[in-house]
């Protein structure tokens, strides 16, 4: 018997196929909105109102696919334990903490610009898309700047996918990820020692002083939840920045329209999470017979919610396969829907908005070269790990 079942379906296993999967979307749509994966024991729905459905009814479909409750995080929780940990989060991650970085993200972007902005060419994703939330999110958790490495490697580690289709490279994949995650808590611990015996202005801090009704977030959902701000936060943004400048080089009018006029800044960074979203699944359980498009799921069944494809349903978006810099409106599914809502859009929609603000002042004539692009090896993310580009200055 396999230790695991292949993490990709099966029409993306193919690199080609996960740097262009909308066509596959597109008929999977029309052909078998709704179906049943023997290899991943796993149901794939790929309509937007299906999804929708399954994103906002929380007690039919359960975020809860974790055994062990210490090991849960703001994700996989119900309710409701997910609102009072949400309540208590939100107490350090308020709309006005993430407006006050504002100066702090435009200094960041703009160091990091000025270090290519001679040499007419990058990589975008290591030398800007990558370092960028690191950075933020570092400096969020009062994370030393020699540590930013280490960051970006567990986050890479987290979120890959294994090798081959294979009981070793899967075994491997596991092997990884549970070192990477022992290595973050160890890492984590010591922080959070420090910061109970000399609180600081961090998000560490905050988060061990939030209280709500006399509850305090214990150790080890502190733990958790920086563990999750680290991963998603990353590659989120670093996905979200390099997808947009992707488009901008597959599509250079997009690029001069959008430099003419900033307004479109906004609509441009949501058109990018629908047409090119950083995370293309959501997960849940199924906790009692459902049907959903004509399809009966069972009690105890995973289900895989496809945003990637529901973004592009023709049923609910004009043009989809068009990005258009000015749609309005545009109710993509990118952060999710519902009680579980991404807490950290906020963040990424700031970062990105003012990272491409500043691309388009500082660099024009943005292409990337005709090389071959390697899709990020994880089933959860669309991105790619690397994006050469050159540029002109003026």
């Amino acid at each position: 018997m396999r230790y695991a079942n292949s993490i990709y379906m099966k029409e993306l296993v193919r690199e080609e196929d996960r740097l262009h999967p909308f066509p596959i979307f597109r008929r999977l749509r029309a052909e078998t909105p709704v179906r049943y994966d023997e290899n991943r024991q796993t149901w794939d729905v790929f309509r937007y109102d299906d999804i929708q459905r399954i994103l906002k009814d929380h007690t039919t479909f359960s975020s809860k696919r974790i055994a062990d409750a210490k090991k849960e995080t703001v994700l996989t929780m119900d309710q409701p334990k997910h609102t009072q940990m949400r309540n208590l989060v939100n107490k350090a991650f308020t709309p006005k903490a993430i407006s006050d970085l504002t100066p702090r993200i435009d200094s960041i972007v703009t160091e990091l610009l000025d270090m290519v902005k001679d040499k007419r060419e990058m990589d975008l994703v290591r030398d800007f898309a990558y370092p960028l939330p690191v950075i933020v999110i570092a400096e969020l958790l009062g994370v030393p700047p020699k540590d930013r490495r280490l960051f970006k490697d567990w986050s890479d580690t987290m979120v890959k996918g294994a090798e081959a289709d294979t009981d070793e490279a899967l075994i491997q994949m596991h092997k990884d990820k549970e070192k990477a995650e022992a290595e973050l808590f160890h890492y984590f611990r010591a922080i959070l020692a420090e910061r109970r015996a000399d609180p600081k202005d961090d998000l560490i801090s905050a988060l061990l002083a939030a209280e709500i009704d006399g509850e305090r977030l214990n150790e080890e959902e502190v733990l958790r939840f920086c563990i999750l701000l680290l991963v998603a936060g990353n590659e989120s943004t670093t996905n979200l920045i390099t997808n947009t400048i992707r488009v901008m080089t597959e599509q250079p009018d997009i690029q001069e329209r959008v430099r003419q006029d900033r307004e479109l800044v906004k609509s441009t960074i949501e058109e990018t999470l629908r047409y090119y979203p950083p995370f293309v699944v959501v997960g849940r359980r199924a906790v009692e017979d459902v049907e959903i498009g004509g399809q009966k799921i069972a009690a105890g069944q995973q289900v895989v919610s496809w945003v990637v494809s529901g973004n592009r349903d023709e049923s609910k978006f004009e043009q989809p396969d068009l990005f258009l810099p000015d749609r309005k409106p545009n109710a993509h599914l990118s952060f999710g829907f519902g009680i579980h809502f991404c807490l950290g859009a906020p963040l990424a929609r700031l970062e990105g908005q003012i990272a491409l603000d500043r691309i388009l002042s500082s660099l024009h004539e943005i292409a990337s070269p005709k090389t071959a692009l390697t899709p990020i090896p994880s089933p959860i993310v669309f991105g790619v790990e690397s994006f050469p580009v050159t540029f002109q200055t003026r």
